[in-house]
């Protein structure tokens, strides 16, 4: 068995390798967590004290020049990239625990109990994502930890129907009917056999519920319930442009929105790369 496995993510790793725009996807994902973790210990700018004296400054005062406060622009990018990335990540990863745990445990009992727990996931998903978010990141503050809990907690509700569906073609097959028969508790045979077996499609989720968070993050950060002074992101970062591109100030505002555009793009095509790899059927013959 364990051979098979190995077998089995070779093959997938080996498809994934033959997508020229997943590879792309990963080489501009692996830019960015360079330019904005490793750009700092290069790159020094000082990113807390305002310089008055040196505000809305072109390229050429700086490589990227300066914004209404004198922050170096380039430097505010790598800030702003470090929490979007970061945040992204922990929602995300909040995110599918919660539903893979949620979609397994119904998708295993079913009956009654498999229609509860999916009419919670329908009456959750019929309320506007957007605002709820906004009225518990007002009361309860925005940092990096907090916004991440309240995306992740908010985005569970899609990955919970994926891995639901399927629990729901794999508990029936021959697999879990031997550990069934051979006394399996209900805890084994989801952590032990049907979560294990379904990480292909939690997998590939997890790269578009990356995504989906970066771009939640930015849509709170333009509203201004972003991560505050002296943490910036790059929703943030637009909406402080924003009045300023009327004024010509492009370089305010066309690289951090090529930054999130990039990014985002980054993760949809790795995603889709891994996708086509993991599922048998769309692999090239």
């Amino acid at each position: 068995m364990a051979v098979e496995v190995q077998t089995g993510w070779k093959l997938t790793l080996r498809e994934f390798a033959r997508n020229k725009l997943a590879l792309l996807g990963v080489g501009i994902l692996v830019f960015f967590v360079l330019f904005c973790f490793v750009g700092p210990f290069v790159y020094h700018t000082n990113q807390v004290a305002t310089n008055l004296l040196n505000t809305d400054q072109p390229p050429g005062n700086g490589p990227l020049g300066t914004d209404s406060n004198g922050f170096d622009v380039l430097g505010r990018l790598m800030l702003g990239g470090q929490t979007s990335l970061e945040i992204g990540l922990l929602a995300a990863v909040i995110a599918t625990v919660i539903g893979t745990l949620w979609g397994a445990v119904a998708g295993l009992l079913g009956g009654m109990v498999d229609a509860a727990m999916m009419r919670v996931v329908d009456i959750l998903l019929s309320l506007p994502f957007l605002l709820v978010v906004l009225i518990i990141a007002h009361r309860y503050g925005s940092n990096v930890w907090n916004l991440s809990l309240i995306l992740g907690v908010f985005s569970w509700l899609v990955p919970a129907r994926l891995v639901r569906g399927e629990v729901l073609t794999l508990r029936v097959r021959d697999f879990v009917s031997a550990a069934r028969v051979m006394g399996g508790s209900r805890t084994r045979l989801i952590s032990r056999h049907l979560i294990p077996n379904a990480m292909g499609t939690v997998i590939v989720n997890i790269t578009f519920q990356i995504a989906d968070a970066i771009l939640a993050l930015a849509a709170l950060g333009f509203l201004n319930f972003g991560v505050h002074y002296p943490h910036t992101d790059w929703g943030s970062q637009i909406a402080d442009a924003a009045d300023n591109l009327s004024n010509g100030y492009w370089w305010l505002v066309f690289p951090v929105g090529i930054a999130l555009v990039l990014v985002v793009m980054a993760f949809n095509l790795i995603g889709d790369g891994l996708r086509d790899a993991v599922d048998v059927r769309l692999r090239k013959r």
